[in-house]
């Protein structure tokens, strides 16, 4: 039984969450959607029908999985009619629309449509997204020697750019992937840490490239297939063309409008080399900042896609008939994070017992219930399950241990709701009563992120720290500073949701610039890269688990319960083949 504090604080939040409206950005917006089937509609120009965006998928590991209601387990595009308009949604613009000169989701998202990388993620309707494997994309085939240090790349023929001058719809040669990678280990990449076990590429020929590896790398077809990393673009953007003006790549769309705070629009590239699909013609992308509007537009039957909270799943259902509902748990961790623990200055840099305590005061089950209303969704005849994110997210089954299980060990008492020992814990190194800077972005990913936010200056109030909340603009302040670490206090936010589990120790305990604490622990860093060269998935595993455990002894990083649970979406009734998974 909660205390009736956090009840009456939950039913308040409640209330101004429908009054407000929000959801996370892993809805439709981020998710890279796949639709197939052959449905039809008295309004055919605006029905889709078809796959969009064919061959993308976002690194949050949302990708709405897609096909027959039945799985039956029948070739969900055999009956696919071509032609129609996708009608779908953004949370937000894009700092940029140049794929490597910013690590927001929002250009991740966009880029997905446009450009192509050589592998891609294997999403098919009947596979859970947190399962995929890495497939090829521009490669045809990729092949290692013994030792897992050499990797050779094999270029599919008959690979086109769109047709954007000065590009103008010529053939991929190897002097873009030459660029592309320039541009992936530049300065201009603050993403090019994830890359540093390359030791260098070869180019044999002018189909094949090869990878030559400091140290064997045992995801390294998932950092070839993760979006945040190596994009593939034109050589004629080493100035005559400006791709974050004109973007131009192989990918199965076409940007041929942006209007900023506006809507994209979108073009099927007719030479891309997975034809026939994309299926459908065309893709309109509405940006909307506000959850309300974009679920108005929804049930209003002006947009084909809507991300949803939890507590407006019956509204939905009752407001646009015939509605189809997908969730899944995205592979998202949100996150305390601290100005430079390896710094002795502020209290949490000096003693692990203030980020103990810290951890300890999360009620981690009120924040399900505020975030996800687990009681009220199953009683509307929804399924729902939450977990606790851990230092991988909960949503990454592959590698996430549980924070309730055995296998926690010790550190498990650190994820468990102890307000008395979490103050004790704060008296014994020092800190009681201490003030703070807390900061996190504003809008940008959701009310239910901001609710949860605010519900984390209650929990660290109930212990006696004074909280001096600093909530940031997303594009100038929040992702372009405090994200990098160049910030006082205590920072809250989502982690690029990664789609292979060693990239976030790699980014949270190496040296790179977004090791967001400036972590310097030799043992966590000798972890991070043991992890990334072994190829036994069972040694890995226990590798995995070792580095969870250890984080939560030091809790350099605290784990929070936005992004834990489920991801909703809706879809509209023309749509064929929406299949409902959790």
């Amino acid at each position: 039984m909660k205390e009736n504090y956090w009840q009456r604080y939950w039913s308040l939040q409640r209330s101004r969450r429908r009054f407000l409206g929000g959801a996370a950005a892993v809805g439709a917006g981020a998710a890279g959607v796949v639709l197939v089937g052959c449905g039809s509609s008295s309004n055919s120009s605006k029905t889709p029908s078809g796959t969009s965006p064919a061959g993308s998928s976002t690194a949050s590991g949302s990708a709405t999985a897609s096909g027959s209601s039945t799985a039956s387990g029948n070739d969900p595009f055999k009956n696919a009619k071509p032609g129609g308009t996708f009608r779908s949604v953004t949370t937000g613009d894009p700092p940029t629309l140049h794929p490597y000169k910013n690590l927001s989701f929002t250009v991740k998202g966009f880029a997905s449509y446009v450009y192509s990388r050589l592998m891609k993620y294997d999403t098919q309707w009947d596979k859970d997204p947190a399962l995929l494997e890495p497939t090829g994309d521009l490669a045809e085939k990729v092949e290692s020697n013994p030792d897992g240090t050499q990797w050779t790349v094999t270029l599919r023929d008959q690979i086109f750019f769109q047709d954007v001058a000065p590009v103008s719809g010529r053939a991929l040669d190897m002097d873009d992937i030459k660029y592309s990678w320039s541009q992936m280990v530049s300065d201009i990449s603050q993403n090019r840490s994830q890359v540093a076990f390359v030791d260098h590429l070869e180019y044999p020929d002018a189909k094949t490239v090869k990878f030559i590896l400091k140290t064997p790398n045992a995801a390294f077809k998932d950092v070839l297939a993760d979006a945040n990393l190596f994009w593939v673009i034109p050589k004629e953007a080493d100035g005559k063309v400006d791709i974050a003006k004109t973007p131009v790549g192989t990918g199965p769309w076409q940007m041929t409008n942006y209007t900023p705070s506006s809507s994209f629009s979108f073009a099927k590239h007719p030479k891309w080399y997975d034809a026939p699909r994309p299926y459908i013609d065309k893709i309109e992308l509405a940006i909307m900042t506000s959850y309300a509007q974009r679920k108005a537009q929804f049930i209003a039957g002006n947009t084909d896609v809507s991300d949803l909270i939890s507590d407006d799943l019956a509204s939905v259902r009752d407001g646009r008939k015939g509605t189809q509902f997908t969730s899944i748990t995205p592979q998202l961790m949100s996150f305390f994070y601290f100005d430079h623990v390896s710094q002795a200055q502020s209290p949490w840099q000096k003693d692990p017992r203030v980020r103990q305590a810290i951890s300890q005061c999360i009620d981690r089950d009120s924040l399900d219930e505020l975030a996800f209303e687990i009681e009220k969704v199953k009683k509307q005849g929804f399924d729902i399950t939450v977990n606790w994110n851990n230092l991988i997210p909960a949503g990454m089954k592959r590698w996430w241990l549980d924070p309730k299980s055995s296998g926690q060990g010790d550190s498990a008492k650190y994820f468990k709701y102890d307000a008395k020992n979490a103050k004790a814990l704060l008296e014994a190194a020092g800190a009681g009563g201490m003030s703070v800077k807390f900061q996190y972005p504003a809008t940008i990913y959701g009310q239910v992120f901001d609710s949860v936010a605010q519900a984390n200056i209650q929990f660290m109030q109930a212990i006696g720290i004074n909280v001096q909340t600093d909530v940031q603009n997303y594009q100038s302040q929040y992702i372009t500073q405090t994200f990098s670490g160049n910030f006082t206090g205590i920072a809250f936010g989502y982690e690029t949701p990664f789609p292979e589990g060693g990239s976030y120790p790699i980014r949270f305990f190496t040296d790179n610039p977004l090791n967001h604490d400036q972590v310097k622990d030799q043992q966590l860093a000798d972890l991070a890269t043991k992890q990334q060269q072994e190829l036994d998935p069972a040694k890995r595993k226990d590798l995995f688990n070792q580095i969870q455990q250890l984080n939560a002894e030091k809790m350099y990083y605290v784990p929070n319960q936005a992004g834990a649970g489920p991801a909703w979406t809706s879809y509209s009734p023309q749509m064929q083949g929406v299949t409902h998974i959790n």
